[in-house]
């Protein structure tokens, strides 16, 4: 994905679920950085789900501004039970 950095848009991350599991009351947060390590406890933002992707609000006038330059979009999904799932989603170039 490549957006310009003075955009205020919504971040989609498509989840996909295991079979016969229902994730969409379970907490979910992003996280967009741009280092190669995994996110920091402080990196990680409360998103929302949006049927089966989880969505974010970035860019001016939210809680992550970014600047141009290239990032990766982490996913972290904690079921009921004990697994906490976090996944690398993808990247997001900011032009």
């Amino acid at each position: 994905m490549l957006i310009p950095a003075s955009s205020t848009e919504y971040l989609h991350v498509p989840v996909t679920a295991p079979e016969g599991v229902d994730l969409s009351g379970a907490p979910v947060r992003i996280a967009v950085v741009a280092h190669r390590d995994n996110p920091a406890t402080g990196e990680w933002r409360t998103a929302a789900w949006d049927g089966d992707e989880v969505v974010l609000l970035i860019g001016p006038g939210t809680g992550l501004v970014l600047t141009r330059g290239d990032y990766r979009v982490w996913v972290t999904v904690d079921p009921p039970g004990a697994e906490n799932i976090t996944r690398h989603a993808g990247h997001l170039g900011v032009t």
